[in-house]
């Protein structure tokens, strides 16, 4: 395959992946469990089969170290998906969650100490200026809900500080996590499907924390109207359809990821996920019609134009469009 093809696989994964999360997520807000137990299985397993051969490959990386990337990454997972059920509206958890840069520029500075240009910091201040203007926005709108009485919207407003204090746990998490992972690769090289099997199959014990919310959700799964899947007449309920398709869907996505981050430079991954934030915000506005006001809209492109200013994206667009002007044009 092409880098381009790889690239629309990893953004049709995206894609179908985007159509069938948001069916569920509609229904029952809170299954952000079930569906992360799922994903985390269904990949575990084709990595038990086909990366590890049924336990036969020993890892590359020893797996004391493994232990600690998992408890970070199951961490990260559920304070994201519990952060829904704290009255994050998902274009703030998404637009939130964009400032993973912030985050690692400045755990990279602490623990690395590393140092960066006056681009990357400028581009750092404008994602952390879209987040904050967003954060305040919907602030507002969480504090003014007039369907609420005086004491029950200030129960929302702690909850939804709540939300935010845990977004901002994940994503200190999540940076450490990345840079935890950096040093790994320098020592022991880079086995990102090692890695990829390992994240997803040490955390199922785990899950076991999460069962009794787990089974709730499936029960009710259960119970959702039935379903005849096209082409293979089976019938089912509609939500296991939905979780079935999200699994596939998340697979591909993620394994495109993988495809890209082994063959492509950072700069290519980093745009195609910049661009998936981009999608995932677009579409949960217009399918969930969460209010979204032009403030919002202004923080959302200073968290874009931003994160592009950090990629330095024109510094690779440069050569070629200079090689396409100096194509021979055809009369």
């Amino acid at each position: 395959l092409s880098l381009e093809a790889k690239a629309v696989f990893v953004l049709c994964g995206i894609a179908l992946m985007l159509v069938f999360l948001p069916c569920g997520c509609r229904q029952f807000p809170g299954c952000g469990n079930i569906v992360t137990f799922f994903q985390f299985l269904f990949i575990a397993v084709e990595g038990f089969i086909f990366e590890v051969n049924f336990g036969r490959k020993k890892p590359a990386i020893p797996l004391r170290y493994y232990f600690i990337m998992v408890a970070m990454f199951f961490t990260v997972s559920v304070v994201n998906n519990y952060a829904l059920n704290l009255n994050i509206a998902m274009p703030l958890h998404m637009i939130f969650r964009s400032g993973s840069l912030i985050a690692s520029m400045a755990l990279g500075i602490i623990i690395l100490k590393k140092r960066y240009s006056i681009l990357k910091y400028t581009s750092i201040a404008l994602v952390s200026l879209g987040i904050f203007t967003c954060t305040f926005m919907s602030a507002k709108q969480v504090a003014s809900d007039s369907g609420l009485n005086e004491e029950d919207g200030l129960q929302a407003f702690l909850w939804w500080l709540m939300g935010i204090a845990a977004l901002t746990f994940a994503l200190l998490m999540s940076a450490r996590m990345g840079i935890f992972q950096e040093t790994l690769y320098k020592q022991f090289g880079k086995h990102s499907k090692e890695a990829l099997f390992y994240n997803h199959a040490l955390p199922l014990p785990g899950f076991l924390l999460l069962a009794p919310d787990i089974y709730h959700h499936a029960v009710l799964f259960s119970q959702s109207e039935l379903f005849q899947v096209p082409v293979l007449g089976l019938t089912m309920p509609i939500m296991w359809f939905y979780l079935l398709m999200n699994v596939i869907t998340q697979y591909i996505c993620v394994r495109g990821v993988f495809i890209l981050t082994t063959e492509c430079t950072s700069l290519t991954v980093t745009l195609v996920v910049t661009l998936r934030k981009f999608i995932s915000l677009i579409f949960s506005i217009l399918y969930f019609r969460n209010p979204f006001t032009a403030w919002h809209w202004l923080g959302t492109s200073f968290v874009f134009v931003g994160t592009l200013m950090y990629t330095e994206v024109w510094n690779s667009l440069g050569p070629v469009l200079a090689r396409w002007r100096e194509m021979p044009k055809k009369e």
